[in-house]
């Protein structure tokens, strides 16, 4: 018989760890999953010493193609199932117009968006055979509006915030339920290059939200059957706002830019 657990993505920092924590502090199992294996078992000794759970740590680089089918297929080996999903891996994506190397933003795609709907692809239909399940994509406030300048970041995010809508519709009385998780500004290692720090420290500390408020928020709506959750107060505030003629001029006066 097969061991349920809760699989996560980017889980070497950020709202990965952050996820895995919290599934963690209830007694999930856990299936780590990230490029850089060293913080990965930093993180799974810690996990396991605190709360006494079994986690896998599984390398993968998922803007290869054909990664997420590798990852399928080990997982299955080691006689795990999935019946949790948190798609958190993703990165601030190249300038698709003055990068001109295509196969940069080609990689991005394949990370932020083809990844993603791959995995969905292979771990919800055995949820469904379960009649049980969920997912959660973590998706951004900047794919619910338009920000001059982001060619590459939003739109990968909207694709995953109607992905997800669509899914959930489509699963409905199934017993497996996918979220679009919205965050807006979040305090992890995301924004530690010298770019987005420069951007950090000219926005008001009203619009950043910690990680575990972030991550509580998702898991909280999941469990509730929600498709799209804008995480923080201010943001389902701003949202409706940012989607109007005052979009620019609000942003400005916040400080949010897209000059880097």
């Amino acid at each position: 018989m097969s061991e349920t657990r809760v699989l996560v993505t980017g889980a070497s920092a950020g709202l990965g760890a952050e996820f895995a924590r919290q599934f963690a502090s209830n007694g999930h199992d856990l299936i780590l999953v990230a490029r850089r294996t060293e913080p990965m078992q930093e993180l799974a000794d810690k996990l396991h010493d605190e709360y006494g759970v079994a986690i896998e740590i599984l390398q993968s680089d998922l803007s290869l193609p054909g990664a997420p089918s590798r990852l399928f297929e080990k997982v299955t080996a080691l006689g795990l199932e999935v019946g949790y999903l948190v798609n958190n891996a993703g990165a601030n994506g190249p300038d698709l117009l003055q990068k001109r190397d295509w196969s940069a933003s080609q990689r991005y795609i394949e990370l932020m968006m083809t990844s993603v709907a791959a995995m969905c692809h292979h771990f919800i239909p055995p949820m469904v055979e379960r009649g049980a399940g969920s997912v959660i994509n973590v998706a951004s406030v900047a794919g619910l509006i338009t920000v001059p300048g982001d060619y590459s970041y939003g739109p990968t995010k909207a694709y995953l915030v109607a992905m997800s809508k669509a899914l959930n519709v489509s699963l409905m009385h199934t017993g497996v339920g996918v979220l679009a998780l919205c965050p807006g500004f979040t305090h992890t290692e995301f924004h530690n290059s010298e770019a987005l720090t420069k951007m950090k420290r000219s926005t008001p500390a009203f619009i950043w939200y910690d990680a575990a408020v972030v991550v509580r928020e998702g898991i909280d709506a999941a469990t509730k059957g929600k498709d799209v959750y804008i995480s923080g107060r201010i943001y389902r505030f701003l949202i409706p706002v940012l989607r109007t003629r005052l979009s620019r001029w609000v942003m400005s006066r916040i400080g949010i830019k897209r000059d880097y």
